[in-house]
């Protein structure tokens, strides 16, 4: 680890300038494999692993850099593509992700088709040498500012659900402008924030050198994103990303660099629930201090209990790392960390409210609000503790619910029977459909 952090040091004392553009810096980082350093070094990465790579982000951020882009692409997107795409689409696709040219989102659950995803009826079919695709996309997050977006889609209805789904690294915008046939409408949250959409694709278009993976495999691709999305959402720490946004649509790449060179907390934009319950623990600490809270031995009981869940869940991507030095792999890994994050969002929801006392029924929706409540209260973290509150009952469902992560487990880790059913063997177009 100390020779990655050195050659870091070295490579950060050549090229970062103050004076360089957000583009301009994160295209050093990213083409030096330094801002994705997890991917493999022929898809722009350095080949490290997920616990050297939230160093590298931190010591990056401790020497006044600018930290690397965020988002769906860096955390999905990039590492779905280097382990199935060729290396021209590795050129194309991954190199604008890990120098924040291109922003993306995850076009993946649908009305019908959430926990069971394999049921999803968004068609893509081929004319020449491209696919139409019709259908509708929930949950989509980022989806309002997102220049690529990972679809899948069924272009074979003939064939049993699983096998008839092809992975597409799809346009949500050309040159900056929306596609033709791409409908996104904002979800509005009870947080007050709309993280999510809605997409509705009419006709809209795909080349058909954008399928990642071949045709009607996109069942295996998805699941290496969604392990991807499990890990990432999961226990066992976070990497520092930069508060300036990657892509065309917010603006952020033509500023100067020096501007966004300041201390960034945990991941917030790609780490959803995970990069938020890391940066509670001190400030839960904090209030329990102020308040006098801390010498109720309940809550220090509580606060040591959220401390245990992280340090577990810590322990678990460093045997991850180990098993996977010695060529091994622990079944089920993503799938206990998310069910670990779910379970800390969860107690992390309860212990600040807790701790904010009365002022836990009030929530800003917005600045202007979150200005006055800070001045009504007192309490300038109250906003925080008030949103992950709200925000805690999505965890526990985006990425896959507990019941779908226990399911897997039990499954796949350990071997126990599946639940009676002919989706294998009957075609798409031959099973009831969801309501």
């Amino acid at each position: 680890m100390s020779e990655i952090l050195e050659e870091l040091d070295a490579w950060l004392d050549a090229n970062w300038d103050a004076e360089l553009s957000i583009a301009q810096w994160w295209e050093r980082l990213g083409a030096a494999g330094w801002a994705a350093p997890t991917l493999p070094t022929a898809a722009y990465g350095k080949g490290i692993s997920r616990s050297e790579a939230i160093a590298v982000g931190h010591r990056i951020v401790e020497r006044g850099a600018v930290a690397p882009p965020g988002g769906l692409g860096m955390m999905l997107a990039a590492p779905t593509i280097a382990a199935h795409g060729t290396p021209q689409q590795i050129e194309q696709y991954v190199l604008p992700i890990v120098t924040g040219q291109h922003a993306w989102c995850q076009l993946f659950s649908e009305p019908g088709a959430g926990s069971d995803l394999a049921g999803l009826g968004c068609k893509a079919t081929k004319d020449g040498d491209e696919w139409v695709v019709n259908g509708q996309k929930v949950w989509t997050s980022a989806g309002q500012i997102a220049d690529m977006g990972m679809l899948i889609a069924r272009t074979d209805p003939d064939v049993p659900k699983h096998k008839g789904i092809t992975w597409f690294a799809f346009e949500m915008r050309r040159a900056g402008v929306p596609q033709r046939g791409v409908e996104v409408r904002p979800l509005r949250e009870m947080t007050g924030r709309a993280l999510f959409s809605e997409v509705f694709l009419t006709d809209a278009r795909v080349a058909d050198h954008a399928i990642i993976g071949g045709n009607g495999n996109g069942w295996a691709v998805a699941n290496t994103t969604l392990m991807f999305e499990r890990a990432g959402l999961g226990a066992g720490g976070h990497t520092a990303v930069s508060v300036a946004s990657p892509g065309s649509v917010v603006g952020d790449l033509p500023k100067r660099a020096g501007d966004f060179a300041r201390p960034v907390g945990p991941s917030g934009g790609s780490g959803g629930g995970g990069a938020m319950a890391a940066g509670a623990q001190k400030l839960f600490v904090q209030m329990a201090t102020d308040t006098g809270a801390v010498t109720d031995p309940t809550v220090r009981q509580d606060l040591m209990r959220l401390h245990t869940l992280h340090e577990v869940g810590r322990m678990l991507a460093l045997r991850v790392k180990a098993e996977r030095a010695a060529g091994r792999e622990i079944a089920g890994a993503p799938n206990i960390a998310k069910l670990s994050m779910s379970e800390i969002m969860r107690q992390s929801r309860d212990l600040g409210l807790r701790l904010a006392g009365a002022g836990g029924t009030l929530h800003a929706y917005g600045a202007a609000d979150r200005k006055t409540l800070d001045e009504a209260t007192g309490q300038p973290t109250l906003a925080y503790v008030t949103e992950m509150a709200l925000f805690a009952q999505g965890p526990p469902i985006y990425g896959g619910t507990d019941q779908v992560q226990r399911n897997i487990l039990g499954e796949r880790a350990l071997g126990l029977p599946k639940e009676p059913n002919d989706d294998r063997v009957k075609t798409w177009a031959q099973l009831p459909k969801n309501g």
